[in-house]
C-alpha cells in the first residue's frame, strides 16, 4: 500500500508559519531557540494544532529543524533563509491588510458584496469571512441593511487628510490651552502606563488594532480634559474617521514607537502642569505625523 499523500495546510496554518518566520527573520526567535507548541500557541493566542502544522511547514523550509526526543529549534542560518511560505491564495491577516491598504487607495467602493471580493482577491471563502469579521470587529467595516457590506465613514482623498491634520492642530492645541482645562491626575496616570508598557514590548507584538486604540484614547482623554464638549465630540469625530488612514499607516510606517515617546512627553507637560509647552508638542506632533503620511 502507498503511503498517504502529506496533508495540505490550512489557512490558518500557513497564516501561523508566516508569522513565525518574520519572527525568526527578525530574531525575534534566534538561532538555536527552542520552540516550544505550548508557549507558541500562548503567544499567538491558537490552539496547539495549528502550531503543530505550522512547524512542521517551517521545518520544509529550513527555517527550523526538528530532533526526535526534542522538538523544534530555529536553525543556525535562519536569519539568512527565504520566509515565503507558500500557500493557497492569501491568508487571513494578509487579506485583511490589503483590503485596508486597497481602500485607504480608494481602489474598493464604498459598497461592496462577499461575491465581489471573492472575484478579486482569489481568497478561500472561509479566510475571507474571518478577515471581514476582523475588519467589522476594528470599526472599519458595517453590514448594510440590506445585502453586503460598506466601508464605515472616513477621510476620502489626500486633500481632506491634509485638512483633517490643520484641524486638529487648530482644535486639539486650543483644546490644551481652554480656561476650562483640568487634568484628572488618576486618569493621566493610567494613560502614562499604558504608553509606558507598550513601548516597552516587542514591536511585532503590537497590532494596528491595540495601537490605534491607546492613540485614540489619548486624544479623546486630553480633549476630556478641556472641559468643552464641541472640542470633545469634534476629537472623537476625527478618531473615527482616521480609523481607516491610521491601520494603513501602521503597516506602511511604523511610527507607532515615535508616536508613543511624542505622547508621553506631552504628558511629562501636563503633569508638570505646563499647558503651553503641552500645546506646543502636540502642534509637533501632529506636523509630525502629517509629514509621515
Amino acid at each position: 500500500m502507498s503511503a498517504a499523500a502529506p496533508a495540505r495546510p490550512t489557512p490558518l496554518q500557513v497564516d501561523l508559519a508566516r508569522l513565525i518566520a518574520q519572527d525568526i527573520v527578525t530574531r525575534r526567535y534566534m538561532p538555536g531557540t527552542h520552540l516550544s507548541e505550548e508557549a507558541l500557541a500562548a503567544g499567538y493566542e491558537v490552539s496547539r494544532t495549528p502550531v503543530r502544522g505550522a512547524l512542521k511547514l517551517l521545518a520544509t523550509q529550513g527555517l527550523i529543524t526538528h530532533r526526535p526526543n526534542s522538538g523544534y529549534t530555529v536553525a543556525d542560518n535562519a536569519a539568512l533563509a527565504d520566509a515565503a511560505i507558500a500557500g493557497a491564495g492569501p491568508t487571513q491577516q494578509e487579506l485583511y491588510r490589503r483590503l485596508i491598504d486597497d481602500r485607504a487607495a480608494r481602489v474598493l467602493p464604498d459598497q461592496f458584496t462577499e461575491r465581489d471580493l471573492l472575484q478579486r482577491y482569489r481568497a478561500p471563502r472561509s479566510v475571507l469571512a474571518k478577515a471581514l469579521l476582523q475588519l467589522s470587529a476594528d470599526g472599519l467595516i458595517e453590514k448594510r441593511k440590506g445585502h453586503g457590506w460598506q466601508f464605515a465613514p472616513s477621510l476620502e482623498s489626500r486633500a481632506a487628510l491634509d485638512e483633517s491634520y490643520r484641524f486638529r492642530m487648530a482644535i486639539e492645541c486650543a483644546g490644551l490651552l481652554e480656561p476650562t482645562f483640568q487634568v484628572d491626575r488618576d486618569a493621566l496616570a493610567r494613560m502614562r502606563a499604558a504608553h509606558e508598557a507598550l513601548a516597552e514590548r516587542d514591536d511585532a507584538a503590537i497590532s494596528a488594532t491595540e495601537f490605534f486604540a491607546l492613540n485614540a484614547s489619548f486624544h479623546e482623554l486630553l480633549a476630556r480634559f478641556s472641559g468643552n464638549r464641541y472640542l470633545l465630540q469634534a476629537v472623537q469625530q476625527q478618531n473615527q474617521l482616521r480609523r481607516l488612514e491610521e491601520h494603513a499607516a501602521f503597516h506602511r510606517d511604523a511610527r507607532y514607537i515615535g508616536s508613543t515617546r511624542e505622547h508621553l512627553q506631552i504628558i511629562d507637560a501636563l503633569e508638570a502642569g505646563d499647558q503651553e509647552r503641552a500645546a506646543q508638542l502636540m502642534r509637533r506632533h501632529l506636523q509630525a505625523s502629517l509629514q509621515a503620511s
